[in-house]
């Protein structure tokens, strides 16, 4: 069975997020167990497997994510990256629909070699930042927000470097995160003068394997309705500063949110097993 390594959000190699690609040729799943057995060799922090579906369908593939220890139900670099490794094939003309365990998401290639995903806003609401969480990030956040489905908490610094310095003591946030019954925090501030982008971004979720996400398309889908409305415009673009690092142009559609970035292939392999 062939797999890829893509990195999505970056136009360069070793950059962005990285996500394994399987794009079967069945008509419906292989086996779950076999399923979680790649993600867990892959070690990455998503392997997508994605299979075609018939003529008048909802969607044009069935796309599922998996971490190394859990089925995600959102993830926006792996879809890039799905998105990428379809078109690198020449299966697709214009936009593809899938179907996710967050329904029909749709994924549209652009003429600048970019790729376009329209996937649900994560509606916002204040919230008290968790005891310990200050802590556990060793920065104090100046506000927080619940996510709603997306089951992250944002997290607001007050400047980009005090996003860039944080050394998160992993275990407490996992710990924060099951007290608090979320997925992951993520942290943000705006970005510094000059910087070429508006703010600035980081993701923990160790409790599903990952201690920091590179990049990572779901949080922005949170990230979004914050900045657009703090600065007044609903076109910006994201950096997330991890030690990969990667940009997410974000556009705010009402209800939906629109992310876009690049993507490379840097692995194309056999994976010698059978389901």
């Amino acid at each position: 069975m062939r797999i890829r390594i893509i990195d999505a959000f970056t136009d360069r190699p070793f950059a962005g997020n990285p996500a394994a690609v399987c794009l079967l040729d069945t008509d419906g799943w292989p086996d779950e167990a076999w399923m979680r057995r790649v993600a867990i060799e892959m070690n990455l922090s998503e392997t997508a497997f994605a299979h075609p579906l018939p003529a008048g369908a909802e969607a044009d593939w069935a796309l599922r994510w998996l971490t190394p220890t859990v089925e995600t139900k959102l993830c926006g670099h792996a879809t890039l990256a799905t998105t990428h490794a379809l078109l690198s094939d020449g299966r697709l003309d214009g936009a593809v629909r899938y179907s996710t365990l967050s329904g029909v998401l749709i994924a549209t290639p652009r003429d600048d070699g970019t790729i376009t995903l329209d996937f649900p806003t994560a509606p916002l609401t204040e919230a008290a930042v968790p005891d310990g969480l200050a802590e556990a990030l060793g920065a104090k956040p100046e506000a927080a927000f619940s996510t709603g489905a997306l089951g992250d908490l944002l997290a607001v610094l007050p400047d980009e470097a005090a996003v860039r310095g944080l050394a998160p003591d992993f275990s407490a946030v996992a710990a924060v995160n099951r007290r608090e019954g979320i997925r992951g925090v993520i942290v943000t501030a705006p970005a510094d003068d000059g910087a070429g982008y508006d703010f600035a971004s980081r993701f923990f979720t160790p409790n599903e394997g990952i201690p920091e996400d590179p990049v990572t398309g779901s949080a922005h889908t949170a990230l979004t309705p914050y900045w657009t409305a703090r600065l007044g415009r609903d076109e910006l673009i994201g950096r997330q500063v991890s030690a990969r690092s990667g940009v997410v142009r974000v556009a705010l559609r009402g209800e939906r949110v629109h992310l876009t970035g690049h993507a490379v292939t840097v692995v194309d392999g056999t994976l010698l097993t059978e389901p």
